[in-house]
């Protein structure tokens, strides 16, 4: 399958981005089958071949991420809503986010309710006086 990814070069803490067209099992800074673009994230600076960007979308390959969000700018695709991701990997996580939450007010009176009987189980008895 080809992606179509951000591949870094640039200095160290000055990175810069060339967007290419390459296999997805290659390496990220690996040999592109094509150039299509270049993006600066310091100036913000992006600069896109529309025609061959076009030309690869319309064969199949698939954005990452990244690049999606630079095509969306750049005007090349339609913005998509995407979905709000649940952490797959946190299993405790998942579970919470699809549990529906009580509403406050129901909870704290079952926090009073239950405060309340355990302090009349707790209460010390008043002391009788044998005689």
């Amino acid at each position: 399958m080809i992606k179509l990814r951000l591949k870094r070069f640039g200095k160290k803490r000055e990175a810069s981005f060339r967007l290419v067209a390459c296999n997805s099992t290659s390496r990220r800074d690996g040999r592109p089958l094509q150039e299509l673009g270049f993006y600066n994230p310091r100036t913000k600076e992006t600069r896109l071949d529309t025609e061959a960007l076009r030309l690869r979308l319309s064969q199949g390959a698939q954005p990452t991420d990244a690049v999606r969000s630079l095509l969306e700018k750049g005007g090349l695709i339609e913005k998509t809503v995407r979905p709000i991701s649940t952490d797959k990997g946190n299993k405790k996580t998942a579970a919470q986010s699809q549990k529906p939450e009580k509403a406050t007010s129901e909870v704290s009176k079952e926090t009073k309710e239950s405060k309340a009987t355990e302090g009349e189980a707790n209460e010390p008895q008043p002391e009788t006086k044998q005689s």
